[in-house]
């Protein structure tokens, strides 16, 4: 066997899906096997994804085992010679998958690959590529220096900013949302620590790795990760568990350092724990006052497929009264779509929807990149499904 994909799910079906869907074309060509660990879902996704994937290996855990215990429970069911952990709220282009295994294949030195992650509005995300956060790199990130001066490589550090994201490059911590694994690397070092149950996990495997005497590596090759809709990081309990990670980490890496290197490392982190939960809470109290934007609050569909899609979803948007505008088309035209943004009306927050039958993932990635307005997310419409699938929300 090749590959093992392994995707853990809590509550995200209809993403789980998508996810699925667009590995379908990735793979193909490829021997691997998929698994699924269902974290003890409430949204009927074990019932859901049985009843459309008789191939796929689905383990329904009885309660939540956190990321990391998930995960390992199906490595080692597993017989990959590379195994991919993927998120569920991904979905990948079609040539991704099969580069990265390519090149794992022509470096052996390489335990770890990770690829160029985008975000909903096609910006690229940082965590595609970062350092190890020692005491010194945590530093400058928490107090701004790594924001100000991203070109540097000693403040840009956290991020690895200065390195050229459209270039493969080695780097020191890859992302758990697609993390490619050498077997015989994560035999050598162990798989993910259990300690962590969300979050960090990911840091401390790429940290083993790197003192197994294996490197790490970053590829320019596209992914769409949706970033946190399996994990609700608006709640309390996300920043309760990121922040632990972090500590955990700390403890186990940095415990030999002094006293007075310690205390203010703990009490920073501490700190922007804090902080963090000030800042998820004020946009509730001004929306609980009034002083939202109710428009800010509403979004604009652009609906662009095949006249099939278009009568589905214009059915759809008069149902729940969405502000929506429509595009027949036939085929995809990148270059026609990358000059719509220009456009685009942003009054409002922007959702475009493309059409999967005849936009494929990579191509969406590729017209998504070209944007540079964080208020035009990107979404999809499926089929197959006749579901619409966006950043924020799942419309039936």
């Amino acid at each position: 066997m090749k590959l093992t994909v392994i995707i853990v799910s809590y509550n995200v079906k209809f993403y789980v899906e998508q996810c699925l869907n667009s590995l379908e074309k990735a793979l193909e060509g490829i021997d691997s096997e998929i698994f699924i660990v269902d974290n003890h879902s409430r949204d009927g996704s074990v019932s859901y994804l049985s009843k459309r994937y008789h191939d796929i290996n689905i383990i329904d855990s009885s309660h939540n085992l956190g990321f990391a215990r998930a995960n390992n429970i199906a490595y080692r069911q597993s017989s990959g010679e590379y195994v991919l952990l993927l998120n569920p709220d991904t979905f990948v282009g079609e040539d991704t998958i099969r580069k990265a295994v390519d090149f794992m294949d022509e470096h052996p030195r390489a335990g770890g690959v990770g690829v160029k992650m985008l975000n909903p509005d096609g910006t690229f995300a940082k965590e595609s590529r970062r350092g190890l956060p020692t005491p010194m790199t945590s530093f400058y990130k928490m107090c701004g220096l790594c924001e100000r001066f991203p070109a540097s490589r000693i403040f840009g550090r956290y991020y690895m900013s200065y390195l050229d994201r459209d270039e493969a490059a080695r780097i020191e911590v890859i992302s758990g949302a697609f993390f490619l694994l050498r077997r015989s690397a994560t035999d050598a070092v162990g798989c993910l620590d259990e300690d962590f149950f969300m979050y960090g996990e990911d840091i401390d495997l790429s940290y083993r790795l790197l003192k197994g005497g294996f490197e790490n590596w970053y590829l320019p090759q596209p992914i769409m990760h949706y970033k946190g809709e399996s994990t609700h990081k608006t709640s309390f309990r996300y920043v309760h568990v990121f922040y632990q990670a972090m500590l955990i980490f700390f403890r186990k890496h940095y415990s030999h350092l002094g006293f007075w290197i310690t205390l203010p490392i703990k009490t920073a982190i501490y700190a922007k724990a804090f902080m963090a939960l000030i800042q998820m809470t004020l946009p509730n109290i001004r929306k609980a006052i009034g002083l939202m934007d109710r428009r800010a609050m509403d979004t604009r569909y652009i609906f662009i497929g095949r006249s099939k899609m278009v009568e589905r979803c214009t059915s759809v948007a008069r149902r729940y009264g969405l502000t929506s505008e429509f595009r027949t088309v036939d085929t995809p035209d990148v270059a026609m779509e990358q000059n719509m943004f220009g456009k685009i009306r942003t009054d409002m927050p922007v959702c475009v929807v493309y059409d999967t039958e005849i936009f494929g993932y990579a191509t969406m990635l590729e017209i998504m990149s070209a944007n540079t307005n964080d208020k035009i997310k990107l979404g999809t419409y499926s089929e197959k499904t006749k579901i619409i699938i966006t950043p924020s929300e799942i419309i039936q």
